[in-house]
């Protein structure tokens, strides 16, 4: 099968979001998914619909929003997931694709599966014969490939492409391989697979030792034409392979890379990379890092005065990708109070969101509020109310007020007031400082208990009555999810930003219990 493009795979909303604090409610992920239609991903990954109800509701919904991408949902190989995924992902009709995965390394198959290398090879078969049965897309996954016997690996890879796999995914699970082994890898199963012609060869690294680009790019150089990865390189441990990255280096270096001068190598618009990537930061709750290649905000910042020199006499001096290339630019005006609904709507669209009427009016409240205590409302200051509004409108706990008294003579004191099912509950805290007393005065009232984990605050954008935006990890009490879970809050004041955040991450391990109950 030839393609002379590399398909990109996003699954920012699988693998993406096992990343520990990373879970997003249904109306989060439809926000990435229409960015990444917008951003141009050939295949969507929207989750593992046998998961749960919300994963099975999730991947649905995304499969009927989504008009451009192929949609897929995860499977193992079994008839019960394998049926789950494909009723999940069958709005999407000709686009819908179930993506079946296996274990294949000896390590697997002793210790996990407890499976000979023929079970795993019927149950692979038996696995992708069911789901081309139900659609003609079909991916399958050699779990732990990198680990894998090549023999036995190409065993796996034919007897999977004759069953009807149409993709064949050779993943690098724990991030253990090297850039000269993977090329290796694929190059063997180009050799000695008897009908490789009939599939795309696909790769999904992981970065657990920092190598998952240059993975990914040496198994592009050797003849893979499919990459799966997370926008931000997010994920379980270390992370996955950050596809923005792949993009702008095949954009970039394509001759290199195996492609001929002037091709373009992807589907790409690249112009929408920074824009995708704020969306699936604040989404997530995932801070990008400053030095964070392509889009860390220090990504194009030159503080040395030889290199400032070098950049204004031209820019390729220091730089190998022009900044506009992947979307950074200068912000348009910015709002005021006295903005209008229609003006505040068709900002929200050119940044990348869109909104039913309910949510714009619950936005539009926010808004006007922060209007009145600050002078310009920057894209910034609207897109960090979007993520506020999104994670609230819909969730168990909502901010009603907030009073705090403090000060170095003074018992830090909260007087909190929240709304559950349209009553109104208040209680109070005393704390050693007034984001600890709100917190409490929080956990007083619904009956929870978190620990906090981490705490960042930095503000949106300008002057000194810049919104300012938290982000807080915080490990909740109870039978579900144990890992910390993410909260983001924006306000113009840090302490009921803050206290946002807080409730924000409540709401979230709330609604993951409920998920898992």
């Amino acid at each position: 099968m030839k393609q002379d493009k590399v398909i990109f795979f996003d699954t920012t909303l699988r693998d993406g979001e096992q990343c520990p604090g990373a879970s997003m409610n249904l109306r989060q992920k439809l926000e990435v998914a229409r960015q990444l239609e917008k951003l141009g991903v050939d295949v969507i990954e929207a989750g593992f619909p046998v998961a749960s109800e919300g994963d099975f509701e999730s991947v649905s919904t995304i499969a009927r929003t989504v008009k451009k991408c192929r949609v897929a949902g995860l499977a193992r190989c079994t008839e019960k997931d394998i049926r789950k995924a494909a009723a999940a992902v069958a709005p999407a009709g000709d686009r819908a694709r179930i993506h079946v995965f296996l274990a294949t390394s000896p390590l697997h198959r002793e210790f996990k599966l407890k499976m000979s290398k023929k079970e795993v090879v019927a149950a692979a078969v038996a696995g992708v014969k069911l789901a081309k049965s139900l659609v003609d897309d079909v991916e399958f996954s050699a779990e732990d490939a990198s680990r894998t016997e090549l023999d036995f690996l190409a065993q796996v890879v034919e007897a999977v492409i004759d069953a009807g796999a149409t993709t064949v995914n050779l993943p690098d699970t724990v991030g253990f391989t090297t850039p000269g082994e993977y090329a290796a890898m694929i190059a063997y199963m180009k050799k000695h697979v008897r009908n490789i012609g009939k599939c795309i060869l696909s790769v999904h690294c992981h970065n657990d030792i920092g190598l998952a680009v240059a993975n990914t790019l040496s198994a592009v150089q050797a003849g893979a034409r499919q990459v799966e990865g997370t926008i931000n390189g997010i994920g379980e441990r270390a992370g996955n392979v950050a596809l923005e990255e792949v993009a702008m280096a095949l954009t970039t270096r394509p001759e290199a890379l195996g492609f001929k001068k002037g091709d373009k190598p992807h589907n790409l618009d690249t112009r929408e990379i920074v824009r995708t990537s704020r969306v699936v930061s604040r989404m997530s709750g995932m801070v990008v890092q400053r030095s964070k290649a392509i889009v860390g905000e220090n990504a194009f910042a030159h503080s040395s005065g030889i290199h400032q020199h070098g950049i204004l006499a031209k820019r390729e001096t220091y730089e190998v990708i022009d900044p506009a290339d992947v979307g950074w630019g200068v912000t348009e005006l910015p709002l005021t109070k006295h903005s209008g609904r229609a003006a505040v709507k068709a900002r929200l669209e050119r940044l990348g969101h869109t909104l039913s009427e309910e949510e714009l009016t619950h936005l539009f409240e926010r808004f006007k509020k922060v209007g009145d205590s600050k002078k310009f409302v920057y894209d910034d200051d609207l897109a960090s109310l979007v993520n506020d509004s999104l994670d609230t409108h819909n969730s168990v706990w909502k901010m009603c007020q907030i009073q705090f008294l403090a000060g170095s003579a003074t018992c830090p004191t909260a007087t909190v007031t929240l709304e559950r099912d349209g009553k109104k509950f208040t209680d109070s805290a005393i704390g050693n400082g007034p984001v600890n007393a709100c917190f409490k005065a929080i956990d007083r009232i619904t009956r929870s208990k978190g620990d906090l984990v981490e705490f960042n605050v930095h503000a949106t954008s300008c002057g000194q009555d810049a919104l300012g935006e938290v982000t807080v990890k915080v490990k909740f009490t109870g039978k579900a999810d144990q890992r910390p879970i993410s909260g983001k809050g924006a306000a113009t004041d840090i302490i009921e930003a803050a206290s946002r955040a807080y409730l924000n991450a409540l709401n979230r391990h709330l609604a993951l219990s409920k998920a898992q109950a």
